[in-house]
């Protein structure tokens, strides 16, 4: 697929784009592992699916499946359904038919975070001060307690190992056939969200102090990156980890982490100013692109390469609260915060 964001009558031309209206704030949004379905999380517990072709009409009406809120969302590693995680304690895989079943129960707790490992069909969650892993058979193990709230969780590439971000840094625990003792990588203050890199040398952290925390897993070495105006509560790294983005800032920020990495280096930021701060940003599965949406609504699409953005959503005034690629990145899924939920067709 080719972004032509030098082509002026791309950039001037919106995409076409389905927009559902839902009366529930969107937590999360994810595409199916076979790319032919989106699943949208709601407020109000209804796990919602779309057709991931967004030119036909549909309808995404569901009963809930969750008995609170749902606060995550993920495609299923194992299956072409997804994984959702409730403030009702509930993990669910949902079918593509919107049934639900039960993976887990963890009354009177909520799961908020859930990271998933293709390769292994592993699915990691966060429940209070544990990291759960529910593995492709069903069975689950946990790992903590830790000295607070664990607010993010994720995979290492090979996914013999999981992080998890808490209260003064970060767990990493050795999950595979060699159980190796926990390692804590440690940096005073709240971490609230958690990336491992493509090529699984890093991990990042963005954090209560409005900067990002960056850690080398080899050589337990770390760096940190300040001056945002705002919490940094979403990251990304590009598909060949040189790039680490980064929200909340009103263009697109790229640290670089190729050669020698970002030390002494200020961060590459580029495209046009958006309407606002980018509320949450997710890099391109393949290719040197990624996509940013706003606090006011607003989404863009960039390239790292060409250094050009353009807008694919206009400004509304209601925060985007989600965005996922398809897998073979030719179409954006997005959520909104007064519950719209939007396919967006890029392929022009």
């Amino acid at each position: 697929m080719k972004l032509d964001l030098g082509n002026p009558a791309w950039r001037n031309t919106l995409p076409f784009t389905r927009s559902v209206p839902s009366d529930a704030p969107v937590a999360a949004c994810a595409f199916s592992r076979d790319g032919t379905t989106v699943g949208f999380g709601l407020g109000d517990g209804q796990v919602r699916l779309l057709p991931a072709d967004p030119k036909p009409p549909a309808t995404a009406a569901a009963e809930p499946q969750h008995k609170g809120a749902v606060l995550s969302l993920i495609g299923d590693p194992t299956t072409d359904g997804f994984v959702s995680g409730g403030d009702d304690g509930r993990l669910l895989r949902i079918a593509l038919d919107g049934g639900a079943v039960e993976i887990v129960n963890q009354k009177g707790k909520w799961i908020d975070k859930l990271a998933a490992h293709r390769a292994t069909g592993a699915i990691a969650a966060s429940v209070g001060k544990m990291a759960l892993l529910v593995d492709k058979t069903g069975a689950t193990r946990e790992f903590g307690p830790h000295q607070s709230t664990v607010t993010s969780v994720d995979f290492s590439k090979d996914g013999s190992r999981i992080g998890a971000a808490h209260y003064d840094g970060i767990t990493v625990w050795s999950i595979g056939a060699v159980t190796l003792p926990p390692r804590s990588f440690k940096w005073r203050g709240s971490h609230v969200a958690l990336k491992w890199s493509t090529d699984g040398k890093f991990i990042a952290t963005g954090t209560q102090e409005n900067d990002i925390h960056v850690w080398r897993i080899a050589q337990a070495t770390d760096m940190r990156m300040q001056g945002y105006p705002a919490k940094v509560k979403s990251l990304s790294w590009s598909a060949d980890a040189r790039w680490l983005y980064t929200s909340s800032q009103p263009v697109f920020t790229a640290w670089p982490f190729a050669g020698k990495g970002p030390e002494g280096k200020p961060p590459l930021q580029f495209g046009d100013e958006g309407a606002g701060l980018m509320t949450v940003i997710a890099a391109h599965p393949t290719a040197e692109y990624v996509a940013g949406g706003y606090d006011s609504g607003e989404v863009q699409v960039g390239d790292i390469k060409s250094k050009r953005s353009a807008v694919i959503r206009m400004v509304d005034g209601n925060a985007v609260t989600c965005l996922a690629w398809s897998p073979d990145g030719a179409s954006l899924a997005a959520g909104t915060d007064n519950g719209d939920m939007l396919v967006i067709d890029l392929k022009r």
